[in-house]
């Protein structure tokens, strides 16, 4: 720094404030202290910078599933608010860090990481409750941690899960099914908003429900199971889309033709369910707006740790596209 400063010509602590993009310093200095960065090709000692400052600049991401297309839409909300304030974000892969005994986590934590991300569905862990308790922490798009200081930011799932199912009601379906999540706030939610939906509608005595992981593979053999009964469903709708996505396969192998036999709705509206070839109605739980809202919350959790926690629910929509249609019997 002290060889930038001496060929640029400035003080040192000016070509500090340039380099933490301070507005403080004129445009003739900005511009003499970058080109001297250049010319000395200096690299900033982030190491050095983080003692220094007491923060590491850094944010740690534990996602539940790399595997989801949820979570890069999510994420493509999430990294520009925290970019813009000079925040690096650590991904780590949940179920990774559950195979290596919660290594990631202790990683993390030896990082001195400013803020933490808990992004879908986390088992209660020791490991995982005692780094929020130290971290400030949001979770986003899961309701299943209850912590006096920790955020959440989620999709109003139950609102989602109605939206699916009224939508195939008014489409005169009765024989609706349900391929449900795992265990968690999220998955039970959905469910319960689906039975609430058919009972409300004298369909009760309709209600099916078959369990699946949201993973392609889960979900066609749980819509298998559902499409070999002696009444079949008419319609399904999945917990997610790739759930979703393994239901139309299963109704291909079974020669079934979608929408015009079976309809289906998935959950998410990820980039599978936009593709044209598949053409999914998906009920969108605004990833991008839920990633944006949970980077606002974690950076006052940073400057305020111990304010009271909040949750923030995000209204879904739902996104007709041409997986549904009337049952057959409904059609003119």
């Amino acid at each position: 720094m002290e060889d930038v400063a001496e060929r640029a010509g400035v003080s040192r602590s000016l070509v500090s404030l340039v380099l933490r993009d301070s507005p403080k310093v004129s445009r003739d200095k900005r511009e003499a202290v970058l080109r001297a960065v250049t010319e000395l090709n200096y690299r900033t000692n982030s190491a050095a910078r983080s003692l220094a400052e007491r923060r590491s600049r850094a944010v740690g991401v534990l996602l539940n599933d790399l595997h989801q297309p949820w979570f890069a839409d999510m994420l493509g909300g999430l990294t520009p608010p925290l970019h813009a304030r000079g925040q690096r974000l650590l991904l780590g892969d949940g179920q990774l860090n559950r195979l290596t005994d919660e290594a990631l986590t202790a990683t993390f934590l030896e990082m001195g990481i400013d803020g933490l991300v808990l992004a879908g569905t986390m088992p209660q862990s020791p490991n995982i409750t005692k780094m929020a308790g130290e971290v400030p922490t949001v979770v986003v798009g899961s309701r299943d941690m209850d912590a006096p200081c920790v955020d959440t930011v989620a999709n109003d799932d139950t609102a989602g899960g109605a939206l699916a199912t009224r939508h195939l009601i008014e489409l005169g379906h009765t024989r609706i099914a349900h391929i449900s999540a795992p265990t968690g706030a999220v998955g039970t939610l959905r469910q319960q908003a689906y039975e609430n939906e058919m009972r409300a509608h004298g369909l009760g005595a309709h209600i099916a429900v078959e369990p699946a992981d949201l993973t392609e593979e889960t979900g066609y053999r749980a819509a298998l199971r559902l499409l070999s009964r002696t009444e079949p469903p008419t319609a399904i709708f999945a917990a997610n889309d790739l759930s979703c996505m393994g239901a139309l396969a299963a109704a291909a192998e079974l020669g079934i033709a979608v929408p015009d036999r079976l309809s289906l709705v998935g959950y998410d509206n990820s980039h599978l369910a936009k593709l044209r070839t598949i053409c999914l109605t998906s009920v969108d739980g605004a990833a991008v707006e839920v990633g944006r809202q949970a980077a606002e919350a974690l950076l006052a959790r940073i400057e305020e740790p111990a304010r009271p926690a909040t949750t923030r629910l995000i209204t879904p929509a739902l996104q007709v596209r041409g997986s549904t249609a009337p049952p057959p019997s409904g059609r003119g």
